[in-house]
Formats: structure tokens, sequence, C-alpha cells
């Protein structure tokens, strides 16, 4: 037999959809058809689409009257089946040699930049209501990354060998978890529903697949790619389902072997507090993964640029809505600093505009559904009635036509206010000033406020601010930026998690990730034995 190597991976070019672009020609006839047709989307389980009685309707959050389709939500009977499919899969899957497996997921990644390309931007476009910009990097070039950057980590992990004394032949076997995996994907990021089924099923794992009911629609596409790819049958179970359904068939079932999740932090409390009451009825003890919210700082020191400063405030704060776990939500600005960076920074608030995904120069469109909608406005209106917080951008939403809101940027004198402390979620970012000769006090500050610790960034040209920064915030943020927004991690380049209450830190897009879904075996073989 050969010794195969997965192609070296390299990050997926972005387009630019410019006017009279090929790309932008071929979005334009994705999203024309996609809108005048609506779809059905049954569950994958074992292969075989599964229908139920109950349909649910799928609509444009930026577009009401733009009916997408339907899917078929399914019940307990239909997660149990999802389950017993995943474990009948696992033996041939997690024996089948590791270069077949990535070749699944290689070609995958090639369909996705390739010819599904327009269609899962326009799918992201019309059910995420992001724009072209924020739907090209997340949906198609960071999961292209995810699939060519975690074969190759496969790769890797397998050649990590351990050394051999003489007439010894010491090897590792970095076996698949004993069992299945249970996904569950949020709605903000595709890339991140795309990612936390395949990179364990990649590694031989087996799993069961719940994306969020609003992320139903660009799911149906990840998996038309990956039966395209040749997934075998029930490697990769898709369920809809209520988390009542799920509980007792799931996270109670002796053969949970892991669970890969992105979301709410109370969620996935409740998760890991089900399994460690339950940890003596496993067959093993299940992995758990997971990364959930966050309060993202940014902190700025007076040596920092104002313009740069502005520009990382509202590109960090307003991409896709605030609806990123990295935005940045909270800012600390030096009193000396305030007045040019207000300036700038409201400048460029007022030139952005809010509308429809598909009109190219809307830069803000809708927050993904009704709930996200008034649990975000009834922040902005705690601020209206704060004595200590000052609207000084946006303010304003409406739901009439689509759940818009505007940007909005509020001052708070409270370094502990509701805005300051709180996930929100949403486009609203919260600014508190400091005295110029209090940047020390502040970074303990930051350190403090919030529970979460998943990304933050530091702005400042005086090299000991910097250092000072980075020490005092080690443990503020998983990913740390230094002038440079806390936004837009890249895979291979900035593996992405945080700790506290910001998840388990387990990187995606990095090898450690892909490490948390093997379970090595140490061989020994005696050639001469005693």
């Amino acid at each position: 037999m050969s010794q195969y190597s997965v192609p070296f991976p390299t990050n997926e070019p972005i387009l630019n959809y410019a006017p009279g672009s090929p790309e932008r020609a071929m979005l334009e006839i994705a999203l024309k058809e996609l809108k005048n047709t609506q779809i059905e989307i049954p569950m994958v389980i074992d292969g075989q689409d599964v229908k139920t009685d109950k349909k649910i309707e799928i609509t444009a959050p930026h577009n009401h009257n733009l009916k997408l389709g339907y899917y078929y939500q399914g019940g307990e009977k239909d997660v149990k089946s999802a389950v017993d499919a995943s474990m009948n899969a696992y033996h041939g899957w997690s024996m089948m040699p590791w270069e077949q497996r990535a070749a699944v997921f290689l070609k995958a990644a090639d369909l996705l930049a390739g010819p599904y390309r327009a269609y899962v931007n326009a799918a992201t476009m019309l059910a995420h209501s992001k724009n072209i910009y924020q739907a090209e990097i997340d949906a198609v070039c960071e999961l292209v990354d995810f699939w060519r950057f975690n074969a190759y980590y496969m790769q890797q992990i397998y050649q990590i060998q351990p050394t051999s004394a003489p007439m010894i032949w010491d090897r590792m076997d970095h076996r698949p978890l004993e069992g299945f995996v249970f996904a569950v994907t949020p709605f903000n990021f595709v890339s991140i529903n795309g990612n936390l089924p395949t990179a364990p099923a990649m590694m031989g794992n087996v799993a069961v697949w719940k994306p969020a009911s609003t992320a139903v629609y660009t799911s149906y596409f990840l998996m038309k790619i990956l039966r395209e790819s040749g997934l075998p049958a029930g490697v990769i179970n898709m369920i809809f389902a209520r988390g009542a359904d799920i509980g007792d068939t799931v996270l109670r079932n002796k053969n949970l072997a892991g669970i890969h999740f992105t979301g709410s932090t109370p969620v996935f409390q409740n998760m890991w507090k089900i399994v460690g009451e339950n940890i003596a009825n496993y067959k093993t003890y299940p992995r758990i993964v997971g990364e959930t919210g966050g309060k993202d700082f940014i902190v700025a020191h007076k040596s920092a640029d104002p313009e740069e400063l502005a520009t990382a405030m509202v590109r960090g704060a307003f991409e896709f809505q605030g609806q990123k776990c990295s935005a940045a939500s909270r800012c600390y600005i030096p009193k000396s600093l305030w007045p040019a960076t207000k300036e700038k920074m409201l400048a460029q608030v007022k030139e952005l505009k809010m509308g429809d995904p598909e009109q190219h120069g809307n830069f803000i469109n809708a927050v993904i559904d009704e709930s996200a909608f008034d649990s975000i406005t009834a922040f902005i209106d705690h601020a209206k009635g704060d004595a200590s917080c000052e609207i000084i951008a946006g303010g304003s939403y409406g739901k009439d036509e689509g759940y818009f809101i505007e940007p909005t940027v509020v001052v708070t004198t409270d370094p502990h206010c509701k805005l300051i402390e709180e996930e929100i979620f949403g486009p609203v970012l919260t600014i508190y000033i400091y005295e110029d000769d209090e940047f020390a006090k502040t970074l303990h500050l930051v350190d403090q406020t919030s529970p979460y610790a998943l990304t933050g960034a530091i702005f400042a040209i005086d090299r000991k601010a910097v250092e000072l920064a980075e020490r005092t915030l080690r443990n503020a943020a998983g990913n740390f930026y230094i002038n440079d927004k806390p936004t837009g991690a890249v895979v291979g380049q900035q593996p992405f998690g945080g700790g506290r209450a910001s998840g388990t830190n387990d990187k995606a897009g990095g090898i450690e990730n892909m490490m948390r879904w093997t379970s090595p075996r140490s061989v020994k073989e005696n050639f001469v034995p005693p």
C-alpha cells in the first residue's frame, strides 16, 4: 500500500462580486431561482429523506412575504432512528481508511467552492439575511477551509507516533470515539453548521446533527453536498426536532460519545449538567466540546489612532448585525481620545445603509427572527430609560416588513450597567469613557466585568501599553487582537474559541479540535520476547 498525503491547504480566495463579474452573474441567477422555488426540506436519517405530518414554513428574516419553503419537524421516534442509524454505520465508517474519508470532504470542499458556490451564498443571503460579503466569507470560504484544513490536520494527527526501543515497535492507533457524536449547530454561521458534524466524522466518528431551526434552509444545501460527495448513509444524520424530544433519546443514551456544540451558554450548561447526572450510564466518558457566548471587548490606549479605532468599532460591532459570537459589544476609550474617535465613528455609522441583502450597498440587514428582535430591542429600550446611558447613534427598530434594528451606539457612565455586562447578540455597542491615567485599572475592569472570555482587542501604538494589555487580559479572551477588530478569525491562521463561560476553547479551525475526536490506543510489539 502507498502512504498518502492530502493536498497542502490554502485559504479559499474571497471573490468580490463586482458588477459585471462572472460570480455576480451566477449569484443573481441563483437568487432568482431560489426565490421562485419553495424548497421542501426533509430530515435525512440513514441516507433516506424522512418527512412527517408537521410542516414548518421558512420565510426570509428581511421580508416576511418571501416564503423560501418548509421543513418537516420530527419527534422522539425520528431522533431514536437517527441514533440507531449512526450506530449501525459506525463499524464500516470507523474502519474505513483515512484517505477514503478525507476524499469525501475534500470533494465536498471543491463542490462548495465550485458548482454550489452561488447557491449556498444565495441561500445564506435569503435565509440568514447576510449581505454577499458576509455570506461569501462564511458560507463558502470558511467552510471550504474547514474541510480542507481539517483533512490536513487529520493526516498530521495520524503521523504523530512514539519512539521505539531496540527490538520494539511502538505505534499509536488514533481511533474514533466509541459511540456517536451529537452535533448542535447555530444559525449565525453556515460554516459552523457544516463543521460541527463533519470534523468528528472526518476522524471516523458518526454523528447525529441538529441544526438550529433558523438554519434548516442552508443545512439542506450542506447535506446535499455531503451526499453528492459520497458520504455513506448513516454517518451524519440530520434531524429537526424540539429539545424535549432529544433529551432522553440522545443525551442519556449509553452510546453518547461526544457533543460538538455552538450556541447559548445556558443550553450548553444544561447539556453538561445532564451528562454529569448520567455519567455512570455511558459506555465511555463523553467528550464535550462547546463554544457559547461572548461579551467581546475593544480597549483603547491614549496612543491609539482614532480612525483605526473607529473603523474597528463599526466593523467589529455591526457586521452581520452584531450576530457573531465574536462581535464587539463593549468598548473602553480614554477621555482624551474620545472626541476624535466619536466624530469618526459617527460619520462611519451614518454611512451604513440598512435593508434587503440583495441590494449590495446595504451593510446592515435584518436580525434572524422575532425572538432575537425582541431580545435585542429590550436592551435598547433599557438604555432609553437608564440615566447612566445615552444613545448617540441609532436606537430605532421595526418589524413590519422584516426584523430590522438600526446600528445602535450607547455611551454609559456606569461600567457595570446592563448593556456592558450582558450578552446582547445584536447591533448594539456600549462605550465607557475612562480617565487617561487609569489605563491599567481599566484593563482589570475589562477582565473582571464579564463571565465570558471569547474575543477582545487592544488598540495602542505605545508598545508598553500593548504588552501590559496582552498580559493583564491573558485569560479574558481566547482570540486576542492587537490593533484589529475582534472578529474575522481565519481557519489555519487564528483557530477560534474562548474559555470561561464562552466554552471549552478547543479551537475550531486548528488541530486542537480534531484531536478531541480521537481516542488513542498505544500499541507495543515486542519482536524478541524475553
